[in-house]
């Protein structure tokens, strides 16, 4: 006997979907150009290997039953996703990637990258997106060790990477400014300005752990001896400060509303607060040329306002 594998075909489905669609065995046949007793003995095979009863012969109707119904919803579904799999495969041939892996650092606004996203989304492209999450080093090492194939926002551009791997490009998308802030019930907020080392010495610090899995890991604008919180993101490290936890040189842009809204306020330091120069990162395949979802991507930051706003357009709480 066939097994429910071998008799529920594509063209099965759309059989049965005729069937009930006609209401009768005879005006299906009609329809599919066959003898009634050919379409019946087909629907037979298919009732006989999955063990249940799809239609209701009692009366003259073909009266689907509700295992049958529950086929029907699933063959819709499948046939959907038979002709989807199929318009994805002959767009592929064309040169989309079937896969862009985007490696975003945690400084790049998500608002603005979403934007990108959903533009990207309205080309129908056959290419699925996956974002990762990083921080620091771990943004461009996704990229490098060949899990992603684009990096947003990392810290390190071709140059810096010669030495260790062959085929990255870059390209800048700006300098980031940073600020050092705490709460306003911080005890730092209390004390005259501007900071020196010793005195932030004396409290905790709040830091963005960097993502990386190997090779040594990048720590920044941390004082020498200060006890840290490590968090595992630039959205976790505000969430903290907020909270009180430590102080620590935030994103401007990112810091920015929270300040404006009185939940975090500036301080100076002595020593001079950082700037990050943030470029985009990918690696060229062998052939040369990118594929055009990548092809896509690079194109958006020959932009300045999408540069710019990957950088600023943050949103407080």
């Amino acid at each position: 006997m066939p097994s429910a594998r071998d008799v529920l075909t594509p063209d099965a489905l759309a059989m049965l979907q005729t069937v009930a669609g006609a209401g009768s065995f005879a005006a299906a046949a009609r329809a599919l150009g066959l003898v009634p007793s050919a379409l019946s003995y087909r629907v037979r095979q298919i009732e006989d290997a999955l063990d249940v009863l799809l239609f209701d012969r009692s009366a003259r109707q073909a009266r689907i039953t509700e295992a049958g119904a529950e086929l029907l919803r699933e063959a819709s579904r499948l046939l959907g996703e038979i002709d989807a799999v199929a318009n994805r495969v002959k767009r592929v041939a064309t040169g989309w990637e079937p896969m862009l892996t985007i490696a975003v650092d945690s400084v790049i606004a998500r608002d603005p990258l979403l934007d990108l996203c959903t533009a990207f989304f309205a080309l129908e492209p056959p290419t699925r997106l996956k974002l990762r999450d990083e921080t620091l080093l771990g943004t461009i090492e996704a990229l490098t060790s060949g899990e992603a194939d684009l990096a947003i926002g990392a810290v390190l551009d071709a140059a810096s990477l010669a030495f260790t791997a062959t085929g990255i490009r870059s390209r800048l998308i700006g300098e980031l400014r940073f600020v050092f802030a705490v709460a306003p019930h911080h005890p730092l907020a209390r004390l005259p300005q501007p900071l020196s080392d010793a005195v932030l010495r004396q409290h905790r610090a709040v830091a963005a752990a960097d993502s990386v899995r190997s090779g040594p890991s990048m720590t920044v604008n941390l004082v020498g001896g200060q006890d840290v919180l490590t968090v595992p993101s630039m959205q976790a490290k505000i969430a903290a400060q907020l909270h009180g936890l430590g102080g620590g040189f935030l994103p401007e842009p990112m810091a920015r509303p929270y300040i404006e809204a009185g939940h975090l306020v500036e301080l100076q330091t002595e020593r001079q607060p950082p700037l990050g120069t943030m470029h985009c990162a990918w690696r060229v395949r062998s052939a040369g040329k990118p594929g055009r979802a990548l092809e896509w991507w690079l194109a958006q930051f020959e932009h300045e306002g999408t540069r710019k706003a990957l950088l600023e357009r943050h949103r407080g709480r």
